[in-house]
């Protein structure tokens, strides 16, 4: 029984973050259909007051991603959470904080840039808003998407199995930049036909959590994978494709 309800557990995270993620890409466009958005509210009378809880909700989000991914945290986690429903906890507790930032965000007045609909511009934004996603997407899956979400690693408990030795692979995507999910993501962020303050801070924001996150994933990954990712990471470019990567001086510790 125990096994299964592990199993029926990662299959309602793998659910919850698939349908908060699916529920941002639909906030984030400026869908006439879509009931709310993240330009669909008018601002209010306080813009420093919005401004602050934005930051505020990102700066949560950012915190719990920080804080589980740390070896302080992860070594607590593994004593009192078993491996299988690790991953989708922090699932689930991700998902939470990305909920209260779509629920809870305030707009802001103001307005970088709008396009017309149909014009050549909102065309290009729109092709390039669905191109970054996409790619996010497949790079997903030309990993191991079930297990970005804690679905592989549920079946795996449900199997009887412990967490598998770490193995670099370097396919698809992956040949072009070393982070197509956060590439794709980035570029999924910044192309809108429509760039409110209110969008503009949010993709800020991310942006930011995404590089500082990087630079310690990079850290995390040289210590695990060691010499095949310094050599993936000395020929692969981190984001941009065709941008050759700058050799290291010194590799994190």
């Amino acid at each position: 029984m125990r096994r299964h309800l592990l199993l029926l557990y990662g299959l309602i995270g793998y659910l919850v973050g698939l349908g908060t993620l699916v529920y941002m890409l639909l906030w984030l466009y400026p869908w006439p259909w879509m009931p709310a958005t993240i330009d669909s509210a008018a601002a209010g009378d306080s813009p420093l007051l919005a401004a602050a809880i934005d930051l505020g909700l990102i700066l949560l989000f950012g915190l719990q991603h920080s804080l589980m991914v740390r070896p302080r945290f992860k070594a607590w986690f593994d004593r009192h959470v078993p491996y299988g429903a690790q991953r989708a906890t922090y699932t689930l507790v991700s998902s939470l904080f990305l909920a209260a930032i779509l629920l809870f965000w305030q707009p802001l007045p103001g307005t970088l840039w709008s396009f017309d609909e149909g014009t050549f511009a909102w065309w290009v934004a729109t092709i390039l808003y669905f191109t970054g996603w996409g790619v996010a997407v497949i790079a997903t899956f030309q990993i191991d998407h079930f297990g970005l979400l804690g679905l592989t690693q549920a079946w795996r408990g449900w199997r009887g199995l412990g967490e598998p030795e770490p193995s670099f692979q370097e396919r698809g995507l992956y040949h072009w930049v070393r982070h197509p999910i956060q590439a794709g993501t980035m570029l999924g962020l910044w192309a809108t036909p429509v760039m409110s303050a209110g969008h503009w801070l949010f993709t800020l924001g991310f942006t930011l959590y995404i590089l500082v996150g990087l630079h310690y994933e990079e850290r995390d990954l040289l210590r695990s994978l060691g010499d095949a990712y310094a050599d993936y990471r000395r020929r692969v470019p981190m984001l941009l494709p065709f941008l050759k990567p700058k050799s290291p001086s010194k590799e994190p510790e």
